[in-house]
């Protein structure tokens, strides 16, 4: 097998809301996270569950949304075991194919694309997620005998108030989600699983990213977003143990059995009206907010960990940190690991900025949809944002082994 990246060197391939009913403490690992050792290492691929969910947030995303073309369930199978195999390769610093970049004929095509050619791992992760579309179709097709399989809680996100939603940018049958330190390494990576899937899948929409928006592990500083304040403060973190099991993870009894392990993720494409933002004094900006934006402390209190006292004056009835505080809706958490993203300007001389919020919990329906309803209807920083795409899908659990593959269950 061709090495793609020289630094590598010997190295290889690791092994690594609400409380929903009860909660069942066997799901919940002794090990929380597996993480690069640097920002040049890999991180295993191989595990109880999915890399890229609780692994600590990298710096750049490069996010894809797939659609199916192949009439094939044969066909998808194919690709789930041929993009898993790639996939292990990549994240290991290695070429996505057998031969590599340079190895092979030379008058056939390569099978890796060698822009990676000398990169390390930089902590690559891929992460890959099931639309309902996948399931069934929009027009109610069941292309690969998988409608009796779709689980309940992949139901669709209902239209929530003041949503500006572009079908383009919206939804999908696959997607994956690849994180990484270096912006090449997941724009590798995307670009690999596309040439991949050539003939049975075409990209929908992606996304890239820069800049995480929350932090997943304890051992990470909290990051601001692009209005300025540090954003994630209050999230879960890969060392939260048994509140994981409690919001994150598919519980035995949840419904799907294959998805036992896994996690269902909500993205949303959320465009910052920033030029607007940046003329707003700075007392009305925390009002909004309701922290501190230099230290990131909730109003009323000294330091950014501090608990909010949702009850103090200092604290408006319809700022951000009250709305999405668990308080408010019993207990619900979600682990998020969003990203600044610009795209170029729209044109009237503003910015096409924001944040890409992506979001991981045990069941959308009981955390995301509830929290986003009250923010969507109070929250006044509304004023300053738009939602503009969408997506549910269901992460299924980690590849276990190098004979397992993404969604074995699901097509077992």
């Amino acid at each position: 097998m061709t090495r793609r990246r020289t630094v590598l060197g010997a190295a290889s391939l690791g092994i690594a809301g609400v409380a929903i009913g009860a909660v069942a403490g066997d799901m919940a690992s002794d090990s929380p996270s597996v993480a690069a050792a640097s920002t040049s290492d890999p991180v295993a691929f191989h595990g109880e569950h999915q890399a890229g969910i609780v692994t600590p947030a990298q710096d750049r995303l490069h996010f894809a949304s797939f659609d199916v073309i192949t009439k094939k369930r044969s066909d998808l199978v194919d690709l789930m075991k041929d993009w898993t195999n790639a996939a292990r390769r990549m994240t290991a610093g290695r070429d996505a194919g057998q031969y590599g970049a340079t190895g092979g004929p030379g008058e056939a095509p390569p099978d890796d694309t060698g822009e990676a050619l000398g990169l390390p791992p930089a902590g690559l992760t891929l992460t890959i997620g099931f639309g309902g579309t996948l399931f069934r179709t929009a027009d109610g097709v069941d292309r690969f005998g998988l409608a009796d399989r779709r689980p309940a809680a992949l139901a669709d996100i209902p239209r929530l108030p003041g949503d500006a939603l572009e079908a383009a940018i919206s939804g999908g049958d696959i997607c994956v989600q690849a994180c990484s330190y270096d912006p090449q390494v997941a724009v590798h990576a995307i670009r690999n699983l596309a040439r991949i899937g050539f003939g049975k899948v075409t990209i929908r929409w992606s996304q890239l990213g820069f800049g995480r928006t929350s932090s997943t592990s304890t051992t990470q500083a909290t990051p601001r977003n692009l209005m300025g304040f540090k954003d994630g403060t209050r999230n879960l973190k890969a060392e939260d143990g048994k509140v994981l099991a409690e919001q994150l993870w598919v519980q035995p009894g949840d419904g799907a059995a294959w998805m036992t392990g896994g996690s269902y993720v909500v993205t949303r494409r959320i465009r910052m009206h920033i030029e607007t933002w940046d003329r707003t004094s700075l007392d009305e900006q925390e009002q909004i907010i309701g922290r501190h934006k230099g230290n990131g402390a909730p109003l009323g209190k000294r330091a950014e960990f501090d608990e909010p006292d949702l009850a103090a004056k200092d604290m408006a009835e319809d700022a951000h940190v009250r709305l999405a505080h668990p308080d408010s809706h019993g207990g619900a958490q979600l682990l998020r690991r969003g990203y600044n993203f610009v795209d170029g300007s729209d044109g009237l001389g503003r910015l096409n900025a924001g944040l890409f919020f992506i979001a991981y919990q045990r069941d959308a329906h009981k955390q995301f949809v509830p929290v986003q309803r009250l923010l969507a209807q109070k929250d006044t920083l509304n004023e300053y944002i738009k939602h503009t795409s969408s997506g549910l899908f269901a992460c299924p659990p980690g590849v276990r082994d190098d004979k397992d593959y993404w969604g074995s269950a699901l097509f077992a």
